[in-house]
């Protein structure tokens, strides 16, 4: 069932898209030009604001396509957009390609995820109950 995700554009944005009726993430577009060298990262604006209701988060994440064929990522990815923030969407992009590329304003950049999130409340204890895995981590269940 959807809920009601209100927004703010600027005149430079697009505002966000599914781009098919299945599609989980909302295209965000840049709204500027960004040109990126090999290994450079840079803040993209989007124009858009949003409210995401109590209980839910944004997740931006980066996009397939762009990451196969030119090699661009996000630095912090999933990057979180908590329900309580309220400044323009920037998606930390960085090229991880070898050649130079260049978005022009209207450009998908990320997609934007609406996830549903549960407040944890935390119990201090001297001793954690045992498990199978106990403390086995980085690797410890195999490649």
């Amino acid at each position: 069932m959807p809920i009601t995700i209100t927004v703010q554009i600027s005149a430079d944005a697009t505002l966000p898209a599914y781009k098919t009726s299945g599609s989980a993430g909302m295209d965000l577009c840049a709204s500027e030009s960004v040109t990126l060298e090999p290994m450079e990262r840079n803040l993209v604006r989007t124009g858009v604001r949003i409210a995401i209701p109590y209980g839910y988060e944004g997740q931006v994440r980066p996009r397939s396509g762009l990451a196969l064929k030119n090699g661009i990522s996000m630095v912090n990815t999933p990057g979180t957009i908590d329900s309580d923030y309220r400044g323009e969407i920037g998606i930390l992009l960085i090229n991880l390609g070898q050649e130079r590329v260049e978005f022009k304003k209207g450009d998908r950049i990320a997609q934007l995820v609406i996830c549903p999130i549960a407040i944890a409340e935390l119990a201090v204890v001297d001793i954690l109950e045992n498990s199978d895995r106990g403390e086995g981590g980085f690797g410890s269940t195999g490649v």
